[in-house]
């Protein structure tokens, strides 16, 4: 028997392990990815979990196979459209979440939308892995029993990072619930520290239930009535009925071009058209002569990133329930008219419900695969910002996803029954000569598209490495402020202030978004994972039959 290369990047060495060794005994990209994304649910319980929400894009060309694998969360039916009409407060700068009276929207029951995580991993693994559920589950399932070595990126996220704006802090959505409070905070009510061990034995419990019964327990057998049965008690929005009817979708993705390659985004509500919009954009400069992060270079990325913001802000909503001017946004011509208006300093300003306040931290992981035949998987998934919800035995963690509604109705983004929010999830596959040459993603709420364009840049315009690529200080821009690394010098940020902008400099040298990327040469692979995320990339060999 063979073996060839193949190649896992994660946000977790955990995660990669998993799907390293699923790929080590024969398992493709789509058994990885599951088993790797099993695995984050434990092991960064904040950032994903069973009862969260996700994007995978998959290619599999020698099925003739390229798909998108939409497992969003749906607001419930209960959410009408002007339930927190009265009662919005403000909006976080980069966009990405909703403040209301009483903080109801993103902590606690009725914060909860309809989850799609183990819907969608097992949908995925049934039509395109090899793997069994429950052997997909076995990963996660050992280290839930043995439980979680807190990692730098879980105290950062879990003890120091700050809400701001009125949002809540983790630990104050930690200790909404017994489980919550025993599992994740000391006894001095902060998060446990580095290399303390969480212990979560419900949620062991539930994956082994689900391992034996399978994920559409999750939806309408037991766990779904104790699920139905906490969310009357505590009057939640989520129902047996949302449960019941939810359904992954498959959508065909979107393409761009940039500069030869071809480039395949998820389509709305995630982020794919922005990212791709942005390289549209850029294609019209020459983007090299520049030089990577000099000043011109930041102001030219800059007004870019508004411009397509400002679309984002205006057109991009849930497709089944808005129109989204897709040919329009994605069109060489509007690229070029973009393009145009940046060349003639012609400023974007990007509004906000209520400008000002900082942006707050994104509950979401990723992991990306190429295999050794060349099949692609490339999966963001999340929490949103949690709920802090943990039902009474079951040990899992809700999302809190209607913080990303608009409370006000009758926008793009809006809240309403079964609509789904607009994300900037952007699982992204590159293709060169008809074959996957990179598979890359990033979690970060509103920062991702903004670093995934800068991640393809640095690959095809400045010629890096993978781990360069992802690894570059970068900025961030979501609002009319040019959010930048502390590893960009001030001799090159001073220039942007002095012709206008707003630069804000993070506390972080890795910081905005975290670019997970598997790049192919050949036989041979190059991984990069971000560091800010505690994450690795791992090349093994792979039989062949």
């Amino acid at each position: 028997m063979t073996k060839r290369a193949a190649m896992i990047s994660a946000a977790q060495p955990e995660a990669a392990e998993a799907g390293a060794r699923v790929l080590m005994e024969g398992g493709n990209a789509v058994d990885a990815a599951v088993a790797a994304a099993f695995t984050q649910c434990v092991v960064d319980p904040l950032m994903a979990g069973i009862a969260g929400y996700g994007t995978l894009q998959i290619a599999m060309p020698d099925r003739g196979i390229h798909t998108c694998v939409d497992f969003c969360a749906r607001a419930p039916a209960a959410a009408r459209p002007d339930i927190w009409a009265d009662l919005q407060v403000n909006e976080t700068p980069d966009g990405y979440a909703f403040v209301v009276a009483g903080n109801v929207n993103e902590a606690g029951y009725q914060s909860i939308g309809t989850p799609g995580t183990l819907a969608g991993l097992a949908h995925a693994l049934s039509r395109y892995g090899t793997w069994s559920f429950a052997d997909a589950l076995g990963p996660a399932l050992a280290h839930a029993r043995d439980g979680v070595v807190v990692r730098p990126h879980m105290y950062q996220y879990g003890a120091l990072d700050r809400a701001r704006g009125g949002m809540l802090e983790t630990n104050r959505r930690l200790a909404l619930t017994a489980t919550g409070r025993a599992a994740y905070l000391g006894q001095d009510g902060v998060f446990k520290r580095p290399g303390e061990r969480l212990r979560n034995p419900d949620l062991t419990a539930t994956l082994e239930h689900l391992a034996r019964a399978g994920a559409g327990d999750f939806y309408h057998g037991e766990i779904a009535d104790r699920i139905v049965a906490d969310m009357r008690a505590h009057d939640g929005l989520l129902s047996a009925e949302d449960l019941n009817n939810y359904q992954v979708t498959e959508v065909a993705p979107i393409w761009g071009d940039y500069r030869g390659w071809r480039v395949a985004g998820f389509p709305p509500p995630a982020g794919g058209v922005t990212l791709i919009q942005a390289l549209h954009v850029l294609a019209n400069f020459d983007v090299a002569a520049l030089g990577h992060n000099s000043a011109q270079y930041l102001q030219l990325l800059a007004e870019t990133l508004k411009w397509v913001t400002i679309d984002k802000d205006t057109h991009v909503g849930d497709p089944d329930f808005v129109p989204v001017p897709l040919d329009h946004l994605l069109s060489q011509e509007h690229a070029a008219d973009l393009a145009g208006r940046i060349r003639a300093q012609v400023r974007a300003d990007v509004t906000r419900l209520s400008p000002g306040l900082p942006p707050e931290p994104r509950d979401t992981t990723q992991v990306c695969v190429i295999d050794a035949q060349g099949n692609a998987a490339t999966l963001t998934h999340s929490l949103g910002t949690s709920s802090g919800i943990i039902t009474d035995g079951l040990g899992f963690l809700y999302n809190g996803l209607l913080s990303g509604f608009d409370p006000r109705p009758g926008r793009p983004a809006s809240i309403g029954p079964g609509k789904r929010r607009t994300s900037s999830q952007c699982p992204v596959l590159l293709f060169r000569d008809g074959q996957v040459h990179a598979a890359l993603g990033a979690p970060g709420g509103t920062a991702i598209p903004s670093a995934l364009t800068q991640t393809v840049v640095n690959l095809v315009d400045f010629g890096m490495t993978a781990l360069e690529a992802v690894a570059s200080p970068r900025i961030s821009v979501t609002s009319n402020a040019v959010e930048v690394s502390n590893r960009i010098p001030r001799y090159v940020t001073d220039p942007l202030t002095a012709q206008g902008q707003t630069v804000t400099r993070s506390h972080l040298s890795y910081a905005f978004a975290a670019p997970h990327l598997v790049l192919r040469a050949g036989h041979a692979f190059q991984g990069g994972a971000d560091p800010q995320r505690d994450g690795v990339a791992l090349q093994v060999m792979q039989p062949q039959r």
